[in-house]
């Protein structure tokens, strides 16, 4: 089955699910029900009340009824999961740690969890609690031997300024102009999540033109992302209102070109070059000396594409970490070789060799 770039489908998502081919999407995002067990109607200081989230889909008759239904959506989504896929789920102290056990329970390897501290949270009123200010989404692949997930790393640490992205996220709450809404100019949905959350999962863990599947879809928010960044998407939503509310908004969105949606490479994902085949294709000879940044150490070249100083040989990397007594080395950037400009990293005859390959 070939999905189009825009999927809607309006049903239970138990039932939907079903119906999907197996092994047909990349990524899930699932912010289910969170089952939050309110007690009665929340009231502000003034005593004007909470609009808080007390729909009948949020509202289960048990903990063993909820994880019933946790169980039912997430093997659907496991099974309609390509091997290499991933899962996303978010939730609260209510239900995140029941979702986190029946996800451990089903094969997931959890891969991260991940914080998103909200700068603008909900004051507690009733000055009974901490402040609830933060989320938990849990990032997993669909089997502990699952080696081949999308993560962008090098993406990721571009848009966090050059540093490496940690797991706590502060982002603000979805307000003003983005919050969607409806007809008569009240919020569309009581837990819409701001795009800039999805903006980061789906840069963080697809590349354009992946199908990225929502089985709670909401008011579009998955949906609106996704279309910006150039991947498809699947949304289930049980509920008429928030799935025309949802068509409405992702209709708007106007999506960006190809080349925009680059991001920075990761040599993770590039053709893996062995130093042997700098040797065979000539860039270096069999002899040839290879220097430290500092020419402190030399190493000599050998046929089969191992160093050897003295008696003792190696691996670019093993030789490397040696000299240095380190325990580890990349020797692909430890190692130069000399040009009329000086001492040069042998990592250049890696992107040539590359180069070629691609």
């Amino acid at each position: 089955m070939t999905f189009g770039p825009e999927t809607f489908i309006l049903g239970d998502c138990i039932e939907q699910l079903a119906k999907l081919p197996s092994k047909s999407v990349d990524l899930v995002f699932a912010d289910p029900p969170y089952n939050l067990q309110l007690g009665g109607d929340l009231h502000r200081p003034d005593n004007s009340k909470v609009d808080a989230c007390d729909d009948a889909w949020d509202q289960f008759a048990s903990f063993e009824a909820y994880d019933r239904f946790t169980i039912a959506w997430m093997t659907e989504a496991k099974r309609v999961l390509k091997d290499d896929g991933a899962l996303w789920v978010i939730g609260s102290y209510h239900n995140i740690f029941r979702v986190g056990t029946v996800l451990q329970n089903l094969g997931f390897w959890i891969l991260n969890d991940v914080i998103w501290r909200k700068t603008n949270p909900m004051p507690n009123f009733k000055g009974t609690r901490f402040t609830n200010a933060h989320e938990t989404l849990i990032w997993a692949s669909k089997s502990q031997g699952a080696k081949r997930y999308t993560f962008n790393y090098d993406a990721m640490k571009m848009a966090n300024d050059e540093l490496q992205m940690r797991s706590d996220w502060s982002l603000p709450l979805c307000t003003g102009d983005e919050r969607v809404k409806d007809a008569d100019g009240n919020k569309g949905h009581p837990t819409q999540k701001p795009e800039a959350l999805l903006h980061r999962v789906l840069l963080s863990s697809t590349k354009p033109g992946d199908v990225v599947l929502d089985p709670f879809f909401g008011v579009g928010t998955t949906g609106a992302a996704a279309k910006r960044l150039g991947r498809h998407f699947i949304g289930i939503e049980r509920e008429e209102t928030y799935f025309n509310l949802a068509r409405e908004r992702i209709s708007k969105v106007i999506p960006v070109t190809a080349a925009e949606l680059d991001v920075m490479g990761s040599k993770r994902s590039e053709p893996r070059v062995p130093f042997g085949r700098i040797v065979e294709a000539g860039l270096l000879r069999v002899g040839d000396k290879l220097f430290c940044a500092k020419g402190e150490h030399a190493a000599r070249v050998r046929a089969d594409g191992s160093l050897a100083i003295g008696d003792v040989s190696g691996s670019i990397h093993k030789l490397g970490a040696l000299v240095q007594s380190a325990p580890a080395c990349n020797g692909w950037t430890y190692w130069h070789f000399k040009t009329d400009r000086g001492l040069t990293p042998i990592d250049v005859l890696r992107a040539k060799v590359r180069a070629e390959m691609n």
